[in-house]
């Protein structure tokens, strides 16, 4: 259980420590290229995939109070599995999946209280004018992109010739990429275990 919180506190740690950052130094769509395929790029999302809306006020509610439950019985889940004999690879990728989960409950629950909107000027924390959304309708924040190729389809080809096309558009977070990763690992390397 030692490892897969320690993984969560972590990942929690600099998920949060970035987008706080990112959130009280950039203004929102503010960008700075580090390399042509990989930008620090500052948007926001209100916490579905892909900037997806689900239901207005009563859905982004309905969302993270969701979330919040998943993530809880997920908890209750991993502390069962902890009794078994898993291996520390599998239990590192819990504790990845869980802690970016929690790091994007944090910004949806709490991001609209502590912080002011990004339009157009650098957000503020715990401004005096209050935060720009009630409890459980903040966004999250999502900064990495990494647009690997970043050219146009042969002029030849059908329906898509000469477009532009750019290949690995999403903006995404540190918690974002906790959650693939372990994922990814346990469906690569972990997955008999959890058979």
């Amino acid at each position: 259980m030692k490892k897969i919180f320690f993984t969560t506190f972590l990942l929690v740690l600099f998920d949060q420590i970035l987008k706080i950052w990112i959130k009280t130094h950039f203004i929102l769509e503010q960008e700075y290229q580090i390399f042509d395929w990989f930008i620090i790029h500052f948007t926001e999302n209100n916490g579905m995939a892909f900037g997806m809306e689900f239901g207005g006020h009563t859905g982004k509610t309905l969302l993270t109070l969701f979330r919040i439950i998943v993530v809880g019985i997920g908890i209750k889940y991993t502390y069962d599995l902890t009794k078994s004999n898993f291996s520390n690879g599998a239990l590192i990728a819990l504790g990845l999946i869980i802690g970016g989960a929690i790091g994007n409950i944090i910004d949806s629950c709490f991001y609209g209280l502590i912080f002011n909107e990004s339009y157009n000027n650098v957000a503020a924390f715990l401004p005096e004018t209050g935060g720009y959304a009630p409890l459980l309708h903040g966004k999250v924040v999502d900064m990495f992109y990494f647009p690997l190729i970043n050219s146009h389809f042969p002029a030849w080809m059908p329906l898509w010739g000469g477009d532009h096309f750019i290949f690995f558009r999403p903006v995404f977070n540190i918690a974002d990429a906790g959650i693939s990763v372990g994922i990814f690992m346990i469906l690569l390397f972990y997955r008999k275990e959890f058979s």
